[in-house]
């Protein structure tokens, strides 16, 4: 593939990141800004046909209920909106901008409708613009909803909505290989330690390599590469399906990412269509390869569940469908980042359960920073540590999709 190597040029590297998706491309590019290291990417299917990274709905939001998840998307933000003099005034680099159409998250009941509350005093406190709409104030705006049964909505519309997340993988990957990062097509079968610290992976090739650092950026496949260490990481691939539909009769404004009670959520794509995602009521971890559609699912859940929110939608035709994978932390949902404890150059990219494109930046940055300078520097990311997973210690996110 364009780009892959077929195999290593050196025996040796400073840094070697097993994943080369925008997780893994995020911190090669934020490793190329101090020169000299020799960093190593490898990647196992170099078309990226079923990677996370292929299969996201591209969005960004400051509705989480943590600060640091908050800070973190903030900085994704203007990140992405100052894209060309991030990448050094690369010509190439487009001047992004987020489709601020915002995420609308709807509450049925008072246990909901008090986690918004309180999810709204955070978000303020860290410079969002959430507001908690009435019902009444919900159909005033956005008229194609039915409210009946609803308590409350929630909203922000500043830096939240859609943004191009193929062009951001594209500029991490395209500068990272231009500034000597290696990308060589290849699957890590084994890591060999010695003295509490990884010294090789062995590739399927049969080629082994050496490594100061080893970064797992594998998504669904980070317990698979944690294991290969002795390390017990709570990461499995669950099923999330996407529909694209178009409406016989479209709305008559942008419709916010809708979150609705029931979990489905569906946004706007432009020009009549939106895109709907779901999963499976019984959501049980999967087969690293398995992405076959549910196809009763859109039937049986999907389309009522829309269709009664807003019913212009009982009228759509599905345009494309597709299943992707989330890297799914079942201990809080979170991200997992930085170092080991016992395994001292091993560290985690993994965990993010669906908001990891949202997060690449941030999250490749604090990983260079550790690698460079053995702390985090900008964001504190120590609260997403291993250390919890030891502890059994949730970092508790109550917007999670």
């Amino acid at each position: 593939m364009q780009g892959f190597q077929a195999e290593p040029a050196r025996d040796s590297y400073d840094v070697v990141i097993v994943g080369g998706a925008i997780m893994g491309s995020s911190a090669a590019w934020w490793l190329t800004r101090t020169p000299g290291l020799r960093v190593l990417m490898l990647e196992r299917d170099p078309t990226y046909a079923q990677a996370g990274t292929t299969h996201t709905n591209s969005c960004i939001r400051q509705q989480f209920s943590t600060a640091l998840n908050i800070q973190i998307s903030q900085f994704t933000a203007r990140f992405i909106q100052s894209l060309r003099a991030e990448m050094g005034g690369d010509p190439t680099a487009p001047d992004l901008k987020i489709q601020n159409f915002g995420y609308m998250y709807l509450s049925d009941s008072p246990a909901f409708s008090a986690t918004l509350r309180a999810n709204q005093a955070v978000q303020l406190a860290n410079g969002a613009e959430t507001r908690l709409l009435t019902p009444d104030q919900i159909k005033a705006e956005y008229p194609f909803y039915a409210v009946d049964d609803l308590e409350l909505g929630s909203i922000n519309t500043r830096d939240e909505g859609y943004f191009d997340g193929s062009t951001l993988f594209d500029c991490f990957r395209r500068q990272a290989r231009g500034a000597g990062v290696e990308y060589v097509a290849d699957a890590v079968v084994g890591l060999t330690l010695d003295k509490g610290r990884v010294v090789s992976v062995t590739l399927a090739s049969g080629r082994k390599v050496g490594c100061g650092w080893l970064v797992n950026a594998s998504g669904p496949r980070g317990a698979m590469v944690a294991a290969m260490a002795g390390i017990a990481l709570p990461v499995e691939p669950r099923k999330r399906h996407t529909w694209i539909i178009r409406a016989e009769t479209p709305l008559d404004r942008p419709l916010p990412l809708t979150i609705d009670p029931s979990g489905v959520h569906v946004r706007e794509v432009g020009g009549g269509t939106y895109m709907v995602g779901g999963h499976a009521d019984h959501d049980p971890a999967v087969d690293h390869d398995d992405f076959a559609l549910d196809h009763g699912l859109w039937e049986a859940k999907i389309w009522p569940t829309i269709a009664t929110r807003i019913p212009a939608f009982e009228a759509v035709r599905v345009v494309s469908e597709w299943v992707g994978h989330y890297d799914y932390n079942t201990l809080d949902q979170n991200a997992v980042v930085g170092p080991h404890p016992g395994v001292e150059n091993f560290l985690f990219l993994n965990g993010f359960s669906g908001h990891g494109l949202q997060q690449s930046p941030a999250m490749g940055r604090g990983t260079a920073e550790w690698i460079l300078h053995g702390r985090f520097q900008t964001l504190d990311l120590s609260p997403f540590g291993y250390e919890r997973v030891l502890a059994g210690r949730a970092v508790v996110e109550g917007a999670v999709i």
